[in-house]
């Protein structure tokens, strides 16, 4: 029933280094635009990073880039998420999303959710 299932999360020290997984189940979703984002407590959910099917477009919010990588692998269509230089404020439960239009980037174009894996950065 879920198709997206994110691990990798846990507790990690301020400047240190986690790498999230997203591994879909019952079907690949090697022609979507996959994403992840992220919900810290009593805040709405934001957009982290998102990718091109075709890996030939890539975004990172302002305060992940250049902190943060996004990738595909090929086994299985998993997807990572490589957080480097982590900050307290990176803590929040992390999603993995898929999104099966071919240009809209929109958050209400995601319409396949994971069920999140925690991410707390200890100062």
């Amino acid at each position: 029933q879920v198709q997206l299932v994110e691990s990798g999360g846990g507790l990690v020290q301020e400047g240190g280094s986690l790498r999230l997984s997203c591994a879909p189940s019952g079907r690949t979703f090697n022609d979507y635009i996959m994403g992840w984002f992220r919900q810290a407590p009593g805040k709405e959910r934001e957009l982290v990073a998102v990718v091109t099917s075709s890996g030939t477009y890539s975004y990172y919010s302002d305060s992940v880039r250049g902190r943060f990588i996004m990738s595909r692998g090929s086994a299985k269509n998993t997807v990572y998420l490589t957080m480097n230089s982590l900050k307290p404020e990176d803590t929040a439960v992390y999603y993995c999303a898929a999104n099966p239009t071919r240009n809209d980037y929109s958050i209400k174009a995601f319409n396949s959710w994971g069920r999140g894996t925690q991410v707390t950065v200890s100062s």
